[in-house]
């Protein structure tokens, strides 16, 4: 079912935000959730749910009762199966993506040349805190002129070390108490966690507001004293809707993904969404950094994308062809870099082969015009419908 619109907070009270967290509840975005049964998406962060919950009715046969809860059972088994299926050819077809991509390089930060700033983020060396707004506009258009172009780009330093550090140790803390709560039966997991494709070894923590003002503060430094703030809101306007917010936590032993896009390629409409990934540790190779496909957030790269048909004369298929010529870029990222994208733009997790687990605290903001995205959004459900 799709959850009602709720009020929402939109980028210009965002980037003034929240300096004291009375308008929390103003924070709020559309959210639309359904159910998904057999399906799965090309979106990290959606999997098959093939699994109905059911609630018992009341009966005064027990042999009734008894054979509800023996076919629900075999239907949980059923779905397993089916699950675990599928996971094994979403991690074969990862594996044989992984030897397709070969033309591969670091994403690179941008450096936007605009008087009064010449950086490529925040609070790297010689950073001098927050600059005029003038400048910060100015900064903000010249970011959103290469992410327009190029579908992903990297902002340095948009967190200082020491605030990454504590998000970092929060969002793991925050985990922990959940995975008891739900593993106690006190909460649904759909209440802290979104879906997360290749599920195992990973998990798509959604955060509240106003629990931590650790979170309060990372926002203010990535929306305010950066230029990620300027740069979204270049592009969407005042009006843009914070639509994810969330932390993918891929652990030791996590599996590389399929390359996807988060949303389609509609023609003659425009970007959906800008996510923007977080580094709270640095992120080495063998971590599983992500993988994007830069200039693949358009009509010709969705259109080859789609087609996985061989030819007759077994050439590559489209798709292949595309995944095997285009350059790529790794999100190596420092502590507290960001890499921004169009939600449109091809990618995937690598796998994690290291002893360290990856943590991306992210977050995504909508065009204000635009309904639903084309996959359920990762927030909580009192910030994404009320």
């Amino acid at each position: 079912a799709i959850m009602p619109t709720s009020r929402i907070i939109t980028g210009a009270q965002c980037l003034l935000l929240l300096t004291a967290l009375s308008p929390v509840r103003s924070f709020l975005s559309p959210s639309h959730h359904r159910e998904i049964s057999g399906i799965i998406h090309h979106d990290d962060k959606a999997i098959p749910n093939v699994i109905t919950r059911t609630s018992h009715p009341s009966s005064s046969s027990s042999t009734s009762s008894s054979t509800t809860s023996s076919s629900l059972m075999a239907g949980a088994d059923v779905s397993d199966l089916l699950y675990q299926e599928q996971e094994k050819l979403i991690v074969q077809r990862g594996e044989l993506e992984q030897t397709f991509v070969t033309k591969l390089k670091p994403l690179e930060p941008t450096v936007i040349k605009v008087r009064g700033t010449g950086k490529a983020g925040g609070f790297g060396k010689g950073s001098k805190g927050k600059s005029s707004n003038g400048s910060s506009k100015a900064e903000g258009k010249a970011h959103a002129k290469v992410l327009k172009k190029e579908g992903v780009m990297r902002i340095n330093n948009v967190l200082s070390v020491e605030t990454a550090d504590g998000v970092r140790e929060y969002l793991y803390n925050l985990r922990y108490q959940s995975e008891k709560e739900v593993g106690e039966g006190k909460i649904q997991p759909i209440q802290r966690f979104a879906d997360v494709l290749l599920k195992h070894n990973r998990c798509d923590l959604t955060i509240p507001l106003g629990q931590d003002e650790i979170i309060t503060k990372a926002l203010e430094e990535v929306l305010v004293k950066s230029p990620l703030g300027a740069t979204i809101s270049s592009i969407f306007g005042d009006g843009a809707i914070l639509h994810e917010f969330s932390c993918l936590m891929s652990d030791p032993s996590s599996q590389r993904q399929v390359i996807h896009p988060d949303t389609p390629y509609v023609h003659g409409k425009g970007p959906v969404l800008y996510t923007c990934f977080i580094a709270l540790q640095d992120v080495t190779l063998d971590m599983g950094p992500t993988v994007w496909l830069p200039r693949t957030h358009t009509k010709e790269s969705h259109e080859a994308f789609k087609d996985a048909n061989p030819s007759a004369a077994g050439e590559d298929s489209p798709k292949d062809r595309l995944i095997k010529t285009q350059p790529a870029v790794l999100g190596l990222l420092s502590k507290g870099d960001c890499g921004i994208f169009d939600s449109r733009t091809l990618h995937c997790g690598s796998a994690n082969g290291s002893d360290v687990s990856r943590a991306l605290f992210y977050f995504s903001f909508k065009d204000p015009e635009v309904g639903y995205t084309g996959n359920p959004a990762s927030i909580r459900q009192e910030l994404g419908g009320a």
